[in-house]
């Protein structure tokens, strides 16, 4: 089969597994990596060798992007000690303990032992994101959860990096020039993903046409990716940064159609990308386990050995760090710390990792414990996704943490109230002022009153003068759209609530006729 036929027959079989993962209430990332695995094992079926060119080009730029405009920077900045700890400490903790077991356990030498712990160190921004848009945890777990899978990765590169020059170059570690790279990575990665973020906002500031903020949309996850990476530093961190940077400020800088359009197009790319790779996952696995050399036939154990560590290791770190994720009115609970280590989910970027590692070592010869690497590192991530994937929302819902449906609909009709009285004051002050009709006033003021009382019918609008009315309707929903900024800023609604108000203005707001 061709490849593009298999990437044709990758997205048949992800939207069949996506309707019914929605159907049945299962994460849609552990049915499509269980879907390819099934897929690989029936006899005939080609194998699928995948590059890590391909992943880094191609599949991570977008969805780092998408995952890092899902992040709430106001509730970043509430939990970035803890998650400095995790993306630095917990990240080194993780390599060393991994490179410790798989040393002890199979048959990879101390530096390849390194290696494996290296790329299986951070948890993975894509799966993580994938895994948890259905879940309703509260706003800093949540983001806690979030914002660590999106910035370990300049740690986990640099030790990757350590590792490799160890294990296939015959090189000598030295802690401050690895310390120098470091910083080089994540503050380079910063510096450019700031930079780019900067020059798209000037930009979009000056665009008005929805096709050319679509393309630039789309661009900008991959410029800012290559030109990172081509400054040697990190892309996946400047990605991060400039999705972050663009994801907050772009109900400032496009406006209703431009961000609905947006919503639309990056929903489908999002959901083409994350459905291939996860389906990858699966489909590769078979694949590397046939080129494993002769006495590796305990792969399976080993794997589960890596996996228990590193999730032992994430339940007895977070532990402390729950202390700062609790309400100042509660004792620390355990529930806390252990959602937060349970969501920690392999991906995409540990397996982009292993399959850059070479070939051959620096005097040619051919690395035969790479293989072993590749297969461990694939069935780790198959069982975080799968094991933890299934079991995420059931653990989520037993630990009392999930916001209750009642809560979240409580909270935004709440926030619909603030603006519907938002936009009945500015009435009130219109009202009498010969620059606005009187009539369009009135019907404007029953209108948002309906509201309020939840009263989803209302006069026929066909009976008022539609162009000074459209006119007051468009006000109102700039007002409205202040207003709720207002309440976002003050810590009054969440991030979630800000995005779905905003989505409903901005449906209503195209739906008007332009009488301009």
């Amino acid at each position: 089969m061709s490849a593009v036929g298999v990437i044709l027959f990758l997205v048949v079989l992800a939207t069949a597994v996506a309707t019914g993962a929605r159907r049945w209430r299962i994460p849609a990332p552990s049915l499509l990596v269980l879907a390819g695995l099934v897929v690989a094992l029936v006899p005939g079926a080609p194998e699928l060798h995948i590059t890590p060119e391909i992943i880094g080009l191609v599949v991570l730029p977008p969805l780092l992007y998408a995952a890092a405009e899902e992040l709430s920077l106001r509730d970043l900045r509430t939990v970035w000690r803890p998650v400095t700890v995790l993306a630095v400490g917990l990240v080194l903790a993780s390599a060393a303990a991994v490179g410790a077991v798989a040393a002890a356990v199979t048959p990879l030498p101390a530096s390849m032992a390194f290696v494996l712990g290296a790329v299986l160190a951070s948890t993975d921004p894509v799966a993580v994101t994938a895994l948890g848009r259905k879940l309703a945890l509260p706003g800093r777990v949540q983001t806690l959860v979030h914002a660590e899978s999106l910035f370990n990765d300049a740690t986990s590169l640099v030790l990757f990096k350590v590792a490799v020059a160890v294990a296939i170059a015959g090189g000598t570690v030295s802690w401050q020039a690895a310390g120098g790279q470091f910083f080089l990575l994540a503050g380079g990665g910063i510096v450019i993903g700031a930079g780019i973020a900067g020059v798209v906002a000037l930009i979009q500031r000056r665009t008005t046409d929805p096709v050319l903020e679509t393309v630039i949309a789309l661009v900008t996850p991959y410029a800012v990716y290559v030109l990172a990476d081509g400054a040697h530093t990190s892309g996946v961190t400047a990605v991060v940064v400039a999705g972050v940077i663009l994801g907050g400020t772009r109900h400032r800088l496009t406006d209703a159609r431009i961000r609905l359009q947006l919503n639309a197009v990056y929903a489908v790319v999002i959901f083409l990308l994350e459905s291939v790779v996860f389906s990858v996952i699966g489909l590769e696995l078979p694949a590397l386990v046939r080129d494993l050399p002769s006495g590796t036939d305990l792969w399976p154990l080993q794997a589960l050995a890596v996996a228990v560590t590193l999730i032992g290791l994430r339940v007895l770190w977070m532990l402390p760090l729950s202390i700062a994720l609790k309400p100042t009115n509660r004792r620390v609970s355990w529930r806390v710390a252990t959602v937060v280590s349970w969501a920690g989910t392999r991906g995409v970027l540990p397996l982009a990792a292993a399959l850059s590692i070479p070939l051959a070592a620096k005097d040619g010869s051919r690395l035969p414990d790479r293989a072993l690497v590749l297969v461990l590192t694939t069935a780790v991530v198959i069982f975080t996704l799968v094991v933890q994937g299934l079991t995420l929302a059931p653990l989520v819902a037993r630990s009392g943490l999930v916001l209750e449906p009642e809560h979240t609909a409580r909270e935004e009709a709440s926030a619909r109230d603030a603006l519907a009285r938002a936009v009945l004051a500015h009435v009130d002050q219109l009202t009498g002022l010969e620059t606005s009709s009187d009539v369009a006033l009135d019907r404007l003021r029953r209108n948002y009153l309906a509201r309020l009382q939840r009263d989803d019918g209302g006069p026929d609008e066909s009976a008022f003068p539609p162009s000074a009315y459209y006119r007051l309707r468009r006000e109102a929903i700039t007002l409205q759209t202040a207003e709720l900024r207002r309440l976002y800023d003050e810590h009054q609604i969440s991030d979630a609530t800000r995005r779905q108000l905003q989505h409903e203005l901005d449906l209503e707001e195209t739906g008007l006729p332009d009488t301009r």
